[in-house]
C-alpha cells in the first residue's frame, strides 16, 4: 500500500466566492373580501406554525381627547371574554389549541397577532372572529387593565430611557399632534376610561373596511381564502376607509432646543437627539436613509460608538435610526452615558452628527449597504417576520413589493447618494445653518444640579429644566 507525500499533492484552486444574487421578498397572494377586508397569503414551505397578522387602520386621534389611551385598553381587553365565553374560558381555548395571541395599538393602527399550528388555523380564525365581532369587555376586566396601565405609566416615567422619549415627543411635535402624547394615554385620560368608552371605541372603529389580514407559513393543502371568508366574511364592513392613516406630521415651532429632565442623584444620563426626517416617499428614494443611519449609529463600529464607546468608554452603546411615518418622520440618536460625562457626551454627539456634512467614505457606506441588504434573507426567513413586514407595509399604504424594490435599490447606493440624502435631510431640518446645534431637539434625563450649567455652556441652544 502506497502513501501520498507532499510531492504528490495536487494543487486545488481556491474557490471563487461570488456576490449573492438579488433577493426578493416572497410573493403574496391577494384576496379581497366583499366586506372590505384584504387577505394577503405567503406560502413558506416547511414552516408549520402559521403567523396570522391583522392590521386595522384606526388613527390614534380618533380617541376622545379626554379619553386618550382608550384604544390601548380596548386592545388589551379584546380577549377578556366574548358573548359565549368568559375570560377564563377564552384563555383555555387559546391554550388548548396552542394559539399564541397578542394585540396592541400603535401610531399606525390596531394590530392583532396569532401564531397557530397549521392544523388548527380554522378554530384560530373563529376565535379571532369572536374578539373582533363579539367581545364582552367585562367591566371588571376593563377596570383591571386601567389599573395596570396606570401602574405602567408610573413605571415609564421612572425609567430614564422611556422618560427621555416621552419628553422628546412632547417637545418635538406640535401640541395638537396626537403623537406628541403617549400612545397609551396619560394618567388623567386613562384613569377616566370606562367600559362604555371601550365599547363605543370598538363599535366605531374596529370594522373590516380597509383592514388587512396576513397569513404566512406552510399553506400546502389549505384553502386559506375560504377559511378566512368563512370566519371573517360576516365581520361588519363599517364606513369606507383607506388601508392606512393619511397624515402630515407637524413639528413644534420651538422644538429646536435642549430639555433637561431632572433626575436627582442619577448615576447615568439618558439622551435623545433628533430632527425631522423623511418618510418612505423621500426624493431620491428611501434606500440611502437606512444605510446612512447604520453608518452614523447602527453598529459598534459606527461613528457614534467609535467615539463614545470605543474611544471614550462613556457608553455601552448608542443607536441612530430614521423612523418614517405615513407623512414625514424623524431621525433619532439615543442612548445613555455615565453621569460625570453628560455634557461632554452631548457635545461630542452633536459634533459627530453634524460632521456628516463632510461626507461619507465608500468603505463605510458599503459596510452599511452590505449589512442591511445581505442580512435581509435571514431577517425575513420566518413566517412571523414575513407577516410582520407585510402588515406593517399595509398600514403604511404599501405592499411588500416596496420591500423588494427598496432592497434592490439599496444595492446600488453609493457614498454620493448617501451624501445627497444627508444634505436633503439637514436642509429640511435646519441643521448646519451656521450655529452649532441648530435644528436639533435634544433631551437629557439626568441630575440637573450637576449638569445644567455644563450643558448650557455647550452653546447648543436654550436649556429648559423639567422637574417631575
Amino acid at each position: 500500500m502506497s502513501t501520498l507525500t507532499s510531492d504528490d499533492a495536487v494543487a486545488v484552486p481556491r474557490p471563487t466566492v461570488e456576490p449573492p444574487a438579488p433577493w426578493d421578498f416572497p410573493p403574496a397572494g391577494t384576496h379581497d373580501l366583499p366586506n372590505g377586508l384584504r387577505l394577503l397569503t405567503y406560502d413558506v414551505p416547511g414552516q408549520y406554525v402559521l403567523s396570522v397578522r391583522l392590521g386595522v387602520p384606526v388613527p390614534l386621534d380618533s380617541e376622545p381627547r379626554d379619553r386618550e389611551g382608550v384604544g390601548t385598553i380596548m386592545a388589551r381587553t379584546l380577549d377578556e371574554g366574548t358573548e359565549h365565553h368568559t375570560a377564563e374560558e377564552f384563555q383555555s381555548l387559546l391554550e388548548r389549541k396552542g394559539i399564541g395571541y397578542g394585540a396592541g395599538v400603535s401610531d399606525s393602527g390596531l394590530s392583532i397577532d396569532l401564531d397557530v399550528v397549521k392544523g388548527t388555523l380554522e378554530p384560530a380564525l373563529d376565535l379571532l372572529r369572536q374578539v373582533l365581532t363579539e367581545p364582552a369587555f367585562p367591566a371588571v376586566e376593563v377596570a383591571r387593565h386601567v389599573r395596570s396601565r396606570l401602574a405602567e405609566i408610573e413605571h415609564e416615567r421612572s425609567v430614564g430611557a422611556a422618560r427621555a422619549m416621552l419628553a422628546f415627543v412632547d417637545t418635538f411635535y406640535a401640541d395638537d399632534e396626537r403623537i406628541s402624547r403617549p400612545t397609551g394615554g396619560s394618567a388623567a385620560t386613562v384613569g377616566a376610561v370606562t367600559r362604555d368608552d371601550v365599547v363605543a371605541h370598538h363599535g366605531a372603529h374596529v370594522t373590516a373596511s380597509g383592514s388587512t389580514i396576513v397569513v404566512a407559513g406552510d399553506l400546502d393543502g389549505l384553502d386559506v381564502p375560504a377559511l378566512v371568508e368563512a370566519a371573517l366574511g360576516g365581520w361588519r364592513s363599517g364606513p369606507a376607509r383607506g388601508r392606512h392613516v393619511e397624515r402630515t406630521t407637524r413639528y413644534a415651532a420651538d422644538r429646536a432646543h435642549i430639555v433637561l429632565v431632572d433626575r436627582p442623584g442619577a448615576v447615568q444620563s439618558d439622551f435623545v437627539v433628533g430632527a425631522p426626517g423623511p418618510d418612505r416617499s423621500a426624493p431620491g428614494g428611501w434606500a440611502p436613509y437606512p444605510a446612512l443611519a447604520f453608518v452614523l449609529g447602527g453598529s459598534p463600529t459606527a461613528r457614534v460608538d467609535a467615539v463614545l464607546r470605543e474611544e471614550k468608554g462613556y457608553t455601552y452603546g448608542a443607536r441612530s435610526v430614521f423612523r418614517p411615518r405615513r407623512g414625514g418622520g424623524s431621525f433619532l440618536t439615543y442612548g445613555s452615558v455615565r453621569a460625570d460625562v453628560t455634557a461632554e457626551s452631548v457635545g461630542l454627539l452633536v459634533d459627530i452628527l453634524e460632521g456628516a456634512s463632510g461626507g461619507f467614505t465608500d468603505e463605510e457606506v458599503r459596510m452599511g449597504v452590505d449589512f442591511i441588504s445581505k442580512t435581509a434573507p435571514g431577517r425575513y426567513a420566518t413566517a412571523d417576520a414575513i407577516a410582520d413586514e407585510a402588515v406593517s407595509m399595509a398600514l403604511d399604504g404599501r405592499t411588500t413589493e416596496f420591500t423588494t424594490s427598496n432592497l434592490h435599490d439599496l444595492a446600488t447606493v453609493t457614498s454620493e447618494r448617501v451624501d445627497a440624502a444627508w444634505a436633503r435631510f439637514a436642509s429640511g431640518a435646519g441643521i448646519g445653518t451656521g450655529s452649532r446645534g441648530a435644528g436639533w431637539t435634544i433631551v437629557v434625563v439626568g441630575d440637573a444640579s450637576a449638569h445644567a450649567e455644563q450643558v448650557e455652556a455647550l452653546g447648543l441652544g436654550p436649556v429648559t429644566v423639567v422637574r417631575d
